[in-house]
């Protein structure tokens, strides 16, 4: 029974010591090295250094000064009923879906309104096919991305709010259009933060907040 249990704890104390100790601090000691950006969770800075989020977690956006990200359906805990949640978008505490089905009423209403208030600010998309991603959500409601498309067509409303010409600002757009990775994984895309970034720093005329 002693050998049995001598065995045991010896062999637990291997494991604890090979997959909790040297094991992480192999990776991540790798990983700084060969991967340091990545590693450090993609961190983008302003041009004075200061960290401003990440490529990794999209952010709310407002303003017509700016380019929006894809609508986010995370919630978070209601501050007068933890029993309850309430709509908290781009929680990254809380990554989530709505699960709304093709028929669901809510989804529908929400769309509809979605689509009214961007033809407001933008009339000259009323009756226009859209993106997908201009109006849905994605599924873990913090993507940071969005379809070239979905950029370009926001570019008219973004030049006037900044009082530039739309040539300029589609330039920028198509100097941040990511391939798909390798060539063959996921579609091609552009991230609204490095994007708004670039934006801000080649057109700082108007100023707004995300």
């Amino acid at each position: 029974m002693l050998s049995i249990l001598s065995s045991s704890l010896r062999i637990t104390a291997v494991t604890w010591l090979l997959c909790g100790l040297v094991y992480p601090l192999l990776v991540n000691g790798f990983s700084q090295i060969i991967f340091p950006v990545q590693a450090n969770g993609s961190i983008i800075t302003d041009n004075k250094g200061n960290m401003i989020g990440s490529s990794l977690i999209g952010q709310n956006w407002s303003g017509n000064q700016w380019f929006h990200g894809r609508a986010s359906a995370t919630t978070d805990t209601d501050p007068n009923d933890a029993t309850k949640t309430i709509a908290a978008s781009y929680n990254a505490g809380n990554s989530s879906g709505s699960n709304f089905g093709p028929t669901s009423q809510a989804l529908s209403d929400r769309l509809t309104a979605d689509r009214k208030a961007l033809e407001t600010v933008q009339p000259e998309l009323q009756g226009k096919g859209l993106p997908a991603d201009m109006l849905t959500a994605s599924a873990s409601g913090l993507d940071p991305d969005i379809s070239p498309d979905n950029a370009l067509l926001q570019a008219s409303r973004v030049a006037k709010a900044r009082a530039v010409s739309l040539s300029q600002v589609q330039a920028l757009i198509l100097t941040h259009i990511q391939k798909p990775t390798f060539g063959i994984f996921g579609e091609p895309r552009v991230n609204v933060l490095a994007l708004n970034l670039a934006l801000q720093n080649s057109f700082s005329n108007a100023e707004g907040k995300n």
